[in-house]
């Protein structure tokens, strides 16, 4: 008996199992070409949620960086400091999702 990975949650299952214990996708009855589905369509929403952690993270550096320069703040404020914070924040998360993406794409 050997365990491998649930096309429909990745999660750890046995080979002889005719459905997945944890979320009830039917091994057994599943063709290759709905194995193929299941795992193109977890990668479309990993990108998907990928891509919304993405926006978020601009909306945070846009909303950091013009609190900064029109929220009428001086350097040394906290306002000021908490600004700077989260447009460096935000800039590093989108920066991450990015690269997150990229591998994301290019794995098969």
């Amino acid at each position: 008996m050997a365990l491998i990975d649930c096309p429909s949650c990745n999660k750890k299952i046995s080979d002889k199992a005719a459905q997945c214990s944890h979320c009830g996708f039917g091994i057994g009855a599943a063709t290759d070409d709905d194995m193929l589905r299941k795992r193109q369509m977890q990668k479309f929403k990993r990108s998907q949620s990928i891509q919304t952690q993405s926006m978020i993270a601009m909306l945070m550096f846009i909303s950091g960086f013009g609190f900064m320069y029109w929220g009428d703040t001086s350097p040394g404020d906290l306002q000021y400091n908490i600004a700077i914070g989260c447009s460096v924040i935000g800039f590093i998360w989108y920066i991450i999702n990015r690269i997150r993406l990229i591998f994301v794409k290019k794995s098969d």
